[in-house]
């Protein structure tokens, strides 16, 4: 029996962090292990500390550029993730490579609970690439729309990026669908600011963005 892409990737995580153990790895080998994988995970790491609902400041702008950037590479046929080389050829130690796959490995076995593989033609073959492609460049760009005053803009896209790479990693199409959602979501809502803020000026903004801090603090 053929195994599963999440079972396939768990034994990639481990080969790595027994690889660590025996000589130094850096990044770039770590993430050429993964292949195609390292895109998903990635972004799925890096997208967690956006899960709030309160604006981060530059640190969005910055995050919604590498999400993008990522976006584009898949776009252009790039393996494996294209990071600068000063991070590429930061050498983690055996225990730092064990903690990290091992944190990997847990969130893959969690979200196996409610994933699994449907609707493969928005995941698998150039339509699948093309369209991962669209979801982190366009997730991306939203992301990094400077809105200090606005609360949940790098959540909500932010989102539609951790359903993408769910629905990559586990080859699950539904999910994808769920990442379309947030983006559109994501618009409406950015669109709606734009328009209260021409129907009530930066004054109402700031009023209304008050209460919404109050509400979820």
């Amino acid at each position: 029996m053929s195994m599963s892409n999440h079972q396939v990737l768990i034994q990639k995580l481990q080969g790595v962090a027994k690889k660590a153990e025996h000589q130094s790895v850096n990044i770039q080998e770590g993430l050429s292990v993964l292949n195609h994988f390292g895109f998903s995970l990635i972004s799925f790491l890096l997208a967690l500390p956006f899960m709030q609902p309160f604006p981060v400041g530059p640190i969005s702008v910055l995050g919604g550029i590498t999400f993008a950037a990522f976006g584009w590479q898949i776009l252009k046929g790039y393996p494996v993730p294209h990071l600068p080389q000063k991070i590429n050829r930061i050498v983690l130690s055996a225990d730092n490579w064990r903690r990290i796959t091992n944190g990997a490995i847990k969130i893959i076995r969690w979200t196996e609970k409610f994933t699994r593989p449907r609707l493969a033609l928005l995941i698998r073959g150039s339509i699948g690439v093309q369209i991962e492609a669209f979801i982190l460049i366009l997730s991306g760009i939203l992301m990094a729309v400077p809105f200090g005053i606005l609360p949940f803009n790098n959540f909500f896209p932010g989102l539609a990026i951790v359903f993408c790479a769910l629905g990559q990693l586990h080859k699950d199409g539904f999910f994808i669908l769920i990442a379309f959602f947030w983006i559109f979501f994501t618009i409406l809502y950015f669109a709606a600011f734009f328009i209260g803020l021409y129907l009530l000026g930066l004054d109402g903004i700031h009023n209304f963005s008050h209460w919404l801090h109050q509400l979820v603090s």
